[in-house]
């Protein structure tokens, strides 16, 4: 028998109010830590910058290796590389360059940066400044962050409709709780969910009800994969191994056009998950009407 409140509700009508983003303004740069990294190389950046325009950028670039040896660890940024070691290869061979603790002569050195085309970037004026041009480069590097932020944004998205509830950190919701400390903290038994103390399960919030303790899970996708299958499974066992506990209820909260590839795996959870809801379900107030 399907829970009353699935069974009440049509899936394809709501599967049909995903949202296709929940991008907010500071999802795409964090200028924060753009600016931050560029200001800890700053100074080197602006030693090096004397070499734009040179017209013996060799010999010049030598010089300050002699005198600021610490300029070489900003090199492997202007190439858009976060790592000090690079390894390069041409007919005369192979050699590991390292930019943190020098290893190489000033040749070699030199040598890189001809090949790699970064004398010809400064000294033909391709770039006029290198904190501007390292400033792009980390705006860039920086898009590679969006993943790990979009990962976060259901989450803080769903905590703001908890503290909206008025529930209140600390005291009638729980942030990243593992099964031990909710078993401890409300004496419950949550065996059937770890194999009995097997596996380790963490919920990204808990919510105490009056008479119920509620383990909730979050994720948005916009895009398709295999992971999209495996949580709406994993999700699914989670559900059928607390269906008979009646101190404890799995909460997910999910949403993103991504789940249209993968909704025949969502409906199975559908139709056994009585608490399974997307942002349209927050919006409307669900967590006032169900969780408290």
């Amino acid at each position: 028998m399907l829970p009353m409140f699935t069974s009440m509700r049509d899936f394809d009508s709501w599967l049909a109010s995903f949202r296709p983003s929940i991008a907010d303004y500071k999802y795409y740069t964090d200028f924060n830590k753009v600016f931050n990294n560029v200001d800890a190389i700053k100074i080197p950046l602006n030693i090096l910058n004397s070499l734009i325009g040179s017209k013996n950028i060799e010999e010049d670039f030598k010089k300050i290796l002699t005198q600021y040896p610490e300029t070489l660890n900003c090199i492997p940024i202007l190439l858009a590389k976060r790592e000090f070691d690079i390894m390069a290869m041409d007919e005369e061979g192979q050699i590991d360059f390292h930019f943190d603790k020098p290893n190489c002569t000033n040749e070699e050195y030199v040598k890189f940066m001809r090949k790699t085309g970064l004398f010809d970037l400064m000294e033909n004026h391709i770039v006029n400044n290198l904190v501007d041009y390292v400033t792009g480069i980390e705006t860039g590097l920086d898009s590679n962050g969006r993943k790990n932020r979009g990962g976060h944004l259901m989450e803080n998205l769903v905590e703001g409709f908890l503290c909206k509830a008025g529930l209140a950190k600390g005291k009638s919701y729980f942030k990243e709780m593992y099964i031990h400390e909710i078993e401890s903290k409300w004496n419950i038994d949550l065996s059937s969910i770890s194999n009995n103390g097997g596996s380790e399960k963490r919920f990204d919030f808990v919510v105490k009800g009056k008479d119920i303790v509620y383990g909730i899970e979050t994720n948005f996708y916009t895009s398709s994969g295999s992971k999209l299958n495996e949580t709406a499974r994993s999700y699914k066992t989670i559900t059928l191994e607390t269906k008979d506990l009646d101190y404890f209820k799995f909460v997910w909260f999910t949403d993103g056009c991504g789940w249209r590839s993968a909704k025949n795996n969502l409906k199975e959870t559908f139709d056994v998950l009585e608490h399974l809801y997307n942002i349209a379900d927050l919006e409307s107030g669900i967590i006032s009407k169900v969780l408290i």
